[in-house]
């Protein structure tokens, strides 16, 4: 039997939509419902490695986990990692087939559509429910012709969809109202509701806007989610608003520059939430203040992000602040810029060619054609912590600082530590989420008595409160009616 599938589109990027499936997983498979995420189309620069060894949106494998499943390439076919401000890397049922820019893209999308319903139709046949995450807003209509990330998917599934507004943005009427204005009929037929997302204040001051909004869309309000202070969910792409700092007087100062091209920075959220971590990321035209750690993060235009830094006075900061005898971490591409050279002779970041790094560490990088994708485990060569995370990268680093990894893998030696014992490079995302790790790399950044911090503990209470959020202000009987679903208790 084919899955009941239920679309969430948005009236605006980053209006919730991510926030609202997850909470919805979790909310089902609490109730013992076999439930799957979906993503036909994501445009992301976080990305994780699913369990059948292929790329896809973190967000997707956030909601993976509130399913209580393992991730998996069919819950996100089609990933696009933009490397400059006209192009991404096109990344396909876990694989990346090439770059290409907005309008070869736009021919593609046939092939693409092909790839997004084939991996639907095999969730659908092991699930019981899909639950569908749309992109931006159905209502570009620049991006109509031949979508496959909102209602152009809607329609070939035939599925109903709600649409989500953020009211913290303001004008939440305007951009729902808009939003049906712009669809033609077939598609607004195919909105069933609204959720309100991010509300702050008197529920009784809205309730009146919302009686409008039922009348004249002639659909009813689902409800409205809070304002959830404090919460955190892994941020789908963009930096989220309250990246920028961690924990005010924070006992270890952490400093990092935000690249244009800066990738996979939700290995930045443990040290963002721990209670004695001060973390900054400093943007152009941004002071470099003094830190105890710098952490070049990951990029996906490494040689392009290189050259930022080096505009930005990065340079020579790093090189006083390792006069001073502060640490520095480099991740994925911020591991690449330590070493003396950067080789893309296939262009796959940009233009061919090469570029000096920072010469900090004894190895050269050549981006390859292949990519290494794996999720592993080991320990540290610091303190022996074990630690787990993921690869994702498509350089292959060698030289002679290698000889001293930074971690042991259970497939060999990875990453490399200064002769001076003041830097760190890997490979590995995720290096701060295991807590020992994470208290054993704090530790050697000068904070050496680091309070317990669990932040997989963290995630996990954080969905529980999305899922207990749609339990108390969403309309849960109309949203199981939606999924042709009998009533089950939690």
């Amino acid at each position: 039997m084919s899955a009941r599938t239920l679309m969430i589109q948005g009236t605006t990027s980053d209006a919730g939509k991510s926030l609202l499936v997850t909470a919805l997983c979790r909310w089902l498979a609490r109730r013992g419902v076999r439930v799957a995420p979906f993503k036909p189309q994501n445009m992301a620069l976080n990305s994780a490695v699913a369990a059948d060894g292929g790329e896809i949106g973190r967000a997707q494998a956030v909601q993976a986990m509130a399913c209580g499943v393992e991730p998996h390439t069919d819950m996100n076919p089609v990933l696009l990692k933009p490397n400059t401000d006209r192009a991404a890397q096109v990344i396909v049922q876990g694989r990346a087939v090439g770059n290409l820019d907005a309008r070869a893209y736009h021919d593609y999308k046939r092939i693409a559509r092909a790839a997004v319903l084939d991996s639907y139709k095999r969730l659908a046949a092991r699930f019981e429910v899909v639950l569908v995450e749309g992109a931006g807003s159905p209502a570009e209509i620049n991006l109509r012709e031949g979508d496959i990330a909102n209602m152009g998917f809607a329609e070939a599934v035939d599925c109903p969809v709600i649409l989500a507004a953020d009211i913290d943005r303001g004008g939440v009427f305007a951009h729902i109202m808009g939003t049906l204005a712009l669809l033609p009929d077939s598609e607004r037929a195919r909105i069933q509701g609204f959720v309100i997302n991010k509300f702050r204040g008197d529920l009784a001051l809205l309730q009146p806007g919302l009686d409008w909004l039922a009348r004249r869309a002639g659909r009813p309000v689902l409800g409205v989610l809070p304002w959830l202070e404090g919460l955190h969910l892994e941020a789908e792409d963009a930096l989220p608003r309250d990246a920028a700092r961690g924990a005010e007087g924070g006992r270890l100062r952490v400093v990092v520059p935000a690249l244009p091209r800066i990738s996979n920075h939700t290995d930045l959220d443990p040290l963002r939430l721990h209670p004695q971590v001060d973390l900054r990321l400093v943007g152009p035209g941004e002071a470099i203040p003094p830190a105890d750690l710098i952490i070049l993060p990951g990029s996906k235009s490494v040689r392009a992000d290189l050259a930022w830094l080096r505009a930005g006075g990065w340079e020579a900061a790093i090189r006083r602040h390792l006069r001073y005898g502060g640490r520095l971490i480099g991740i994925c591409g911020g591991f690449q810029m330590l070493g003396r050279r950067i080789h893309d002779p296939l262009g796959l970041e940009g233009e061919a060619g090469s570029s000096e790094g920072l010469g900090l560490l004894d190895l050269e990088t050549t981006l390859e054609h292949e990519k290494q994708l794996r999720n592993v485990r080991g320990t540290l060569a610091i303190d022996e912590a074990p630690v787990q995370g993921y690869e994702i990268h498509a350089g292959a680093s060698r030289g002679p600082a290698l000889a001293r990894p930074a971690v042991r893998l259970d497939r060999g030696p990875e990453g490399a530590l200064g002769d001076d014992g003041q830097i760190l490079g890997t490979y590995l995302h995720g290096l701060f989420e295991s807590p020992p790790a994470c208290r054993a790399l704090l530790a050697w950044a000068g904070l050496r008595e680091a309070s317990p911090h669990d932040y997989p503990a963290l995630r996990e209470a954080a969905i529980e409160r999305l899922a207990d959020a749609v339990e108390r202000h969403l309309d849960t009987a109309r949203l199981l009616g939606l999924l042709d679903l009998e009533a089950r208790p939690a």
